[in-house]
């Protein structure tokens, strides 16, 4: 019998499958159904930012009853001043949090109640936005950990590197000011000493660093002459990218490493978790699987007890970061990005 127990921003994990931030994490039935399937973790869907703005458009054109009067009193205050309207919209601004906070909030309390493992709640940042104020009121609803999900593309030709990086060292630092739960942060790979600037992002007190967020990546329609959205969803060969910088930072942050991307079978996540991952991060394998969805699950833990039987392996911990950068023989596998001996074999 082998142990797949592990321990993951200082939770006490059944084993390192953590499903992630999804539609598919946003309903107690979905929630359950994860649990009774096996995974070791759930991260709720995301808050977004834009979710509030959302929320506020949606007000000013509700045909609610109980709305009307507000948005009479809110339409009376814009015709007035400048001034007077940007008190307005900082109201209306400070009601669509609490609609979509309070939303957020019985999810995560509901999902307390109703399953077993551990719950980790998740707010998608893109600014420096009033994300403290969801934090504090996260922790007290019950959630067991937070993943600050920042992902930013640096295109502005107005903001250099240190300006876009500052983004993510400030978002961390107003919210561990008011939470005592463990922070994670899911980041991309947008930075231009991406190893120097993980080390400082586990510097801050942070409790994991998720390796990497999957960005939206635009397409193109040549037919219809329109900007489209890329493939959604992970294949099973796209985990390599992912790979190397858990095989890289191993041994060398000051926080626990989750994989993602790509991870579609047992045999991606034991790699990863030889390459020094605590654990994994698992979504678009569910995707594709549209008729049972969490069916994935069950087949993974049973390949990976499989494989560790085989292997002699009584736990995880005896074979984690067994492939780091700092454990290989040839530490050059990771850290070169062409290889001579490879490319010259090509014809």
């Amino acid at each position: 019998m082998v142990d797949l127990s592990c321990k993951y921003l200082g939770l006490e994990l059944k084993n390192p499958l953590v499903v992630g931030s999804s539609g598919l994490t946003s309903s107690i039935d979905k929630l359950k159904t994860i649990a009774q399937m096996g995974a070791g973790a759930v991260v709720l869907k995301s808050i977004f930012e834009e979710q509030i703005k959302y929320e506020a458009d949606k007000f000013l054109q509700s045909d609610n009853p109980e709305m009307k009067s507000w948005q009479k009193a809110f339409q009376g205050i814009v015709s007035k001043t400048e001034f007077y309207y940007d008190e307005a919209f900082e109201y209306l601004t400070n009601y669509a949090k609490e609609h979509t906070l309070n939303h957020y909030l019985s999810l995560i309390s509901e999902a307390k109640k109703n399953i077993s493992i551990p719950v980790i709640a998740s707010i998608n940042c893109s600014t420096q936005y009033d994300w403290q104020y969801f934090a504090k009121r996260i922790e007290e609803a019950g959630a067991d950990a937070l993943e600050l999900n920042v992902y930013l593309l640096p295109s502005d030709f107005d903001k250099d590197g240190i300006e876009n990086e500052n983004v993510y060292f400030s978002i961390i630092e107003e919210v561990k000011k008011f939470v005592t739960i463990p922070v994670s942060l899911k980041t991309g790979y947008y930075f231009s000493s991406l190893a120097q600037t993980l080390l400082k992002l586990s510097e801050t007190g942070i409790a994991g660093l998720t390796l990497f967020n999957r960005p939206y990546n635009p397409d193109i329609d040549i037919e219809n002459l329109q900007v489209t959205s890329s493939n959604m969803f992970s294949s099973d060969t796209e985990y390599s990218h992912s790979l190397r910088w858990v095989a890289l930072m191993s041994g060398r942050l000051k926080c626990n490493i989750a994989a993602s991307t790509g991870i579609h079978n047992h045999q991606t996540v034991i790699k990863q978790l030889l390459a020094g991952a605590d654990a994994v991060h698992l979504v678009s394998v569910f995707y594709k699987n549209p008729s049972h969805h969490f069916d994935v699950l069950p087949q993974i833990l049973s390949g990976m007890e499989n494989w560790m039987t085989s292997h002699n392996y009584k736990s995880i911990s005896d074979f984690k970061g067994l492939l780091s950068r700092k454990n290989v023989h040839n530490p050059a596998s990771y850290e070169r990005v062409q290889f001579l001996r490879l490319f010259s074999s090509i014809e």
